[in-house]
């Protein structure tokens, strides 16, 4: 169009001046460029329904839902067996979660020990024995849980089964869960692992990161208030053995105290004798006198010494376990010490927690080093004593000395103990080891 003549031009039914018809073209020119270059805008995000923030019920919902990054589960079955067998369980759990990039959907612990009558289990939740959200803070970036509220859609399930057999190699253990970090799974809210206990899966992973686990888990204050009471128990009964037997002496405050996980119960003796067979290993099993003997041989400890003897009472068929110690070494157990009726009203895996932190808060430990609950205290204490740079980590030079009964040491003594932080795998302390890096 020819704009010198738009002063001829009709609009509307309108003459327009040469001014108008000008302002006219220049609208029809802003509305052709408006056409040219919008699509191109909106296609970058600048405007328009492919905005992420845009809410509407059209198609660009489902791609803003894509781009919102939404929690994945790991599921595993109920963890069972012995305490330390169970905290090693969920250690391997949450660490299979971390490795597939998941969050561990908080299991469910077993309060019993009937481990072969799987219908006999009494389901305890974890949070009712270690703190959920302290756990979370203290492994915040490392591995993390999460509770069954979170779950959007739990129907959104994928099933691995993991393998079992002597033809279920590690490595084929290792493939299956580097197959599952693939983004074909990232569509499942949940993965299951159906299948055996974790305690029994295959081990993947260095010791210092099931040490970094373990230092998540802290008892609830109701657990911890119960050992707090016995630990006070043991070193004031003793205070006053002590002040009977040197009456001119200053008597340290709180007493030092000597725990020893004296595992001689009957299910302990018929396991280690069968372990011993297996493994062509004589220093497994240990009687009560071959305790005793070493205990009271520990190189540097000091007497008169508080032994606070932790067993198993209602599996014990000896009940003469204070009498034969070496003269200075004075035992106690739970009925001695008047705190049997604090035991009894817990169920089984609440005792065993009482009893492993009374152990671990002692002085000096002595266990057995094929026992679970034995190398998980050893390696609790060994991580402490790294935490804070102690040099000294054997003997009683250290600041939390470990020694191990069934194996002679020095001076026909338990031999000193520590854990290998440097292992890469928890083989050693999952099953037992006469190798005690000291």
């Amino acid at each position: 169009m020819d704009i010198s003549n738009c002063k001829h031009l009709r609009f509307f039914g309108l003459h327009l001046n040469s001014l108008a018809c000008k302002c006219v073209a220049l609208v029809v020119i802003a509305l052709v460029l408006r056409a040219i270059f919008l699509p191109s805008f909106s296609s970058l995000g600048g405007i328009g329904n492919n905005n992420l923030f845009a809410v509407n019920n059209g198609p660009s919902t489902l791609n803003q839902e894509l781009r919102i990054e939404k929690t994945q589960f790991l599921e595993v079955p109920q963890i069972i067996w012995g305490l330390n067998n169970q905290k090693i369980a969920f250690a391997r759990a949450c660490l299979t979660a971390r490795m597939l990039n998941r969050t561990l959907l908080m299991p469910s612990l077993s309060a019993s020990l009937f481990y072969k009558e799987i219908d006999l289990l009494q389901p305890i939740s974890f949070d009712k024995v270690f703190q959920f959200e302290n756990f979370n803070s203290l492994c915040k970036g490392f591995v993390q849980l999460g509770r069954y509220s979170e779950v959007s859609n739990q129907s959104d399930v994928f099933e691995l089964r993991k393998g079992s057999g002597r033809r279920w190699t590690v490595k084929r253990d290792l493939d299956q869960l580097r197959q599952f970090r693939n983004n074909l799974y990232d569509g499942y809210e949940i993965i299951r692992i159906v299948g055996k206990n974790p305690f029994l899966w295959h081990d993947h992973w260095p010791v210092k990161d099931y040490a970094r686990v373990f230092e998540c888990l802290v008892l609830v204050e109701e657990i911890s208030r119960e050992a707090d009471k016995i630990v006070s128990k043991i070193r004031e009964i003793g205070s006053k053995e002590i002040r009977k037997i040197e009456p001119f002496q200053n008597v340290i405050d709180p007493v030092p105290y000597v725990a020893v996980h004296m595992r001689i119960e009957k299910d302990w003796m018929i396991h280690c004798k069968k372990l011993e067979q297996r493994s062509n290993i004589s220093e497994i099993c240990s009687s009560k006198e071959e305790i005793m003997e070493r205990v009271g041989n520990i190189v540097g400890l000091k007497t008169p010494a508080v032994i606070y003897l932790a067993v198993a009472d209602a599996l014990l068929e000896d009940n003469s376990i204070l009498t034969g110690w070496k003269e200075g070494l004075l035992p106690f157990e739970k009925k001695k010490l008047g705190v049997v009726e604090i035991y009894k009203k817990h169920q089984y895996l609440i005792q065993s927690a009482i009893d492993y932190e009374v152990c671990l808060r002692s002085d000096v430990f002595v266990g057995n080093s094929f026992s679970t609950f034995s190398s998980l205290v050893v390696l609790d204490r060994t991580q402490k004593m790294i935490k804070m740079g102690a040099r000294n980590l054997c003997g009683m030079e250290a600041k939390w000395p470990s020694y191990s009964y069934n194996l002679r040491g020095e001076s026909k003594g338990p031999h000193p103990w520590m854990t290998n932080m440097s292992n890469l795998n928890l083989q050693a302390i999952s099953y037992g080891s006469n190798h005690v890096s000291c």
